[in-house]
């Protein structure tokens, strides 16, 4: 997962490292952020660690809601539901945690480029998913813990422990279809990739007051619309506004650069038990 603050070097967080410790506590020079991917759900989201006045930090509940992470913060310990990022129980219940702008990028991608960011190292330790029982076992990094359970077409914890007691009741969509979720002034409406790559890889959609661009490339990837109309050119490139744009780095061959929405990336199942089976953004 890649975060670029407004100032200071691009920051990447390997879903690797992701899928064994789930939260980063982080503090680039624009204010402290939470890097938070729940493995069940697909989910990954950059939130600012600020409420109102009050700065947290995040810790692993060990608790599930829908299937999907509970966070807590250490100084009033409310949990808070990952996906959505609501506060479902304690002090803070009601409150909501501002989504910031970031994406799933390769690594070649990243490298490529922001050859001078920053990139985490493993944090090592122990961890649940690193064994098949419930206590924590060192971790290696390479194993892959979840490969199977992306693979399976069940979802959920109990799919993830080879069970299928979670029923899915529509054939439009798969459980574990890919779906970037946008959020603009009490509205809100999730992409599905197969949709947007069945839509010539880019759709252009108004949500609330947001005008956004959504690329089908290398992933899926939602930027502000400045008014263009872009066309899928080849590959990763879409042309607008007389150039080429690339469609996961939302940069043009001129050097002008379209500005990252905050945005959530998920799977289908979890867009849904966060906003209801009619969220679904449709070529009509």
């Amino acid at each position: 997962m890649v975060f670029q603050p407004d100032t200071g070097s691009a920051r990447a967080y390997p879903i690797r490292y992701l899928h064994y410790h789930e939260i980063v506590n982080d503090a680039p020079d624009d204010g402290p952020i939470a890097v938070t991917w729940c493995p069940l759900c697909g989910s990954a989201v950059v939130y600012s660690r600020r409420v109102d006045d009050d700065m947290l930090e995040f810790g692993v509940s060990g608790k599930l809601a829908d299937d999907d992470l509970v966070m807590y913060d250490r100084e009033t310990e409310t949990e808070w539901k990952q996906s959505s990022g609501e506060a479902i129980a304690g002090e803070l219940r009601g409150e909501s945690l501002t989504v910031l702008p970031a994406g799933l990028l390769s690594w070649e991608r990243f490298r490529e480029h922001h050859p001078d960011g920053l990139v985490l190292q493993p944090p090592g330790g122990k961890s649940e998913a690193s064994g098949s029982g419930d206590d924590p076992e060192p971790i290696d990094y390479d194993d892959g813990s979840y490969r199977s359970y992306f693979e399976r077409d069940g979802f959920g914890l109990d799919a993830h422990r080879g069970g299928d007691s979670r029923e899915w009741h529509r054939d439009d969509l798969d459980p574990k279809t890919v779906v970037l979720g946008l959020e603009s002034d009490g509205e809100a409406l999730g992409f599905p990739l197969p949709r947007v790559e069945a839509a010539g890889g880019v759709v252009a959609a108004t949500v609330g007051e947001t005008r956004a661009v959504i690329f089908s490339a290398e992933g899926i990837h939602a930027f502000e619309n400045p008014g263009f109309e872009f066309e899928h050119e080849d590959g990763s490139y879409f042309r607008a506004n007389g150039t080429r744009w690339h469609g996961a780095r939302g940069v043009s061959d001129d050097g002008r650069e379209l500005t990252r929405l905050p945005v959530r990336r998920l799977f289908a199942f979890a867009w849904q038990d966060d906003h209801g089976d009619d969220r679904f953004w449709i070529d009509e």
